[in-house]
Order: structure tokens, then C-alpha cells, then sequence
């Protein structure tokens, strides 16, 4: 369970530092594009590269934000359950959302074999952009091993008094 708990810190570590990085080259972009729209110069295809990054932006933060606990969670009928119910619940919680998400993940890598065997390109700047669909792929694939290390954990904890 350690090393899997190791794999998944840094998994996240990884995805959370590209992120990163897609925000400032994101933010960069954006500004930029506003900043030559003032001189009636604006980037052509602005709106599509902000599209593909902000993708990898947030299905790269996607793990990271369920290893933190950061979702948002409406508790307030299972807040009254027992531990023992609310345990069980999270089990089934955690085992169904790594179900999905991997099945998404597995999707959308699908969907971008396709796009790339096909030659498929972008509307606007006619660039490849299976890279992008992969990259998301990605992100949810983290999210769903995010998910199974936390269904492992919630399987085996000790039993609280």
C-alpha cells in the first residue's frame, strides 16, 4: 500500500507541475492576444490553443484534487449516518467513480487513436491535436488510480473505536 500511496504522490506531483505550466503558458497566451488586440493585431487562433491547454489544465488537476480531498461533497444526510455506514458508503463511492473514470480515460484515448490514425487536424491553425486528447486521457487515468488507492485505503483501515 506504501508504494502505491508513493506511485500516486507522484503521478500527482508530475500532473500538478505540467499543469502548472499549461496555466502560465494559458495566462501568457491570453494577455498576450489582449495586449495585440490594443494594436488591432490579435493571435488567429487564440480561442483554440486556450481550448486545448485549459483542457490539460483541468483533467491534469483532476488526481490531485481527489488526493486533497478538495470536491466539493453535499453531506448533509450521510454526516448523520454511523461511521460504520459512512465507511461502507465511501467504499462503494470510491469503487464505482474509479470504475467511471477509468472507463472515461479509456474513452477518450480511444477517441484519440482515432483522431490520430485519421490525420485528424484543428479548425482554425490546422495543428495535430491528438497530443491534447492523449494528455487528457491521462489526467483522468491518474484521477481513476487516484481513486482505487483511496478505495484500498478505505478497504483495509483499522477498524476505529
Amino acid at each position: 500500500m506504501k508504494y502505491l500511496e508513493m506511485i500516486n504522490n507522484f503521478c500527482n506531483k508530475i500532473m500538478m507541475i505540467l499543469g502548472g505550466i499549461a496555466v502560465l503558458s494559458l495566462m501568457t497566451l491570453a494577455t498576450g492576444n489582449v495586449v495585440l488586440r490594443i494594436f488591432q493585431a490579435p493571435f488567429g487562433g487564440a480561442y483554440e490553443i486556450v481550448s486545448f491547454i485549459g483542457a490539460i489544465v483541468i483533467a491534469f488537476a483532476l488526481g490531485y484534487t481527489q488526493k486533497m480531498k478538495n470536491n466539493i461533497v453535499v453531506d448533509i444526510l450521510t454526516e448523520k449516518f454511523p461511521k460504520k455506514l459512512h465507511r461502507v458508503l465511501d467504499i462503494i463511492n470510491y469503487f464505482v467513480t474509479m470504475i467511471f473514470f477509468g472507463f472515461v480515460a479509456w474513452q477518450i484515448f480511444t477517441y484519440g487513436l482515432k483522431v490520430h490514425q485519421s490525420g485528424e487536424l484543428s479548425e482554425t491553425l490546422k495543428v495535430i491535436y491528438y497530443p491534447f486528447v492523449y494528455s487528457v486521457s491521462a489526467g483522468f487515468a491518474v484521477l481513476s488510480f487516484t481513486l482505487l488507492v483511496d478505495f484500498l485505503k478505505a478497504l483495509f483501515v483499522k477498524k476505529e473505536n
